[in-house]
């Protein structure tokens, strides 16, 4: 599994009204996150994200940990944790030009 590490800066412009006096950095920033890093382990954009189940908030400057292997079918699944705390999982598929090859 490959993993990279990231974090959410407070200055972030999503969290501006999500939530004023109690941000949480939203899913679509999360899940931004994850289809970057993959991509760049892949050389290839993200096609599509046919499953994403988010589990717990995460909030702006707590670091974070994108965790990702091929799951068959193009397909690469995901999992995003703080420390032992499940943030989000899910599948992306990437673009056929990247040549995953699902093990």
């Amino acid at each position: 599994m490959l993993h990279v590490k990231d974090e959410v800066s407070r200055a972030h412009p999503a969290l501006a009204g999500h939530f004023p006096g109690n941000p949480i950095v939203p899913g679509v920033v999360i899940l931004g996150r994850v289809c970057r890093a993959v991509a760049e382990a892949h050389g290839a954009g993200v096609a599509a994200v046919p499953v994403v189940k988010f589990h717990a908030p995460l909030r702006p400057a707590e670091p974070f940990d994108i965790g990702f292997e091929p799951a068959g079918g193009g397909g690469v699944s995901f999992r995003v944790v703080r420390g032992e705390t499940l943030i989000a999982t899910g599948t992306v598929r990437i673009h056929a030009a990247a040549g995953l090859i699902a093990k």
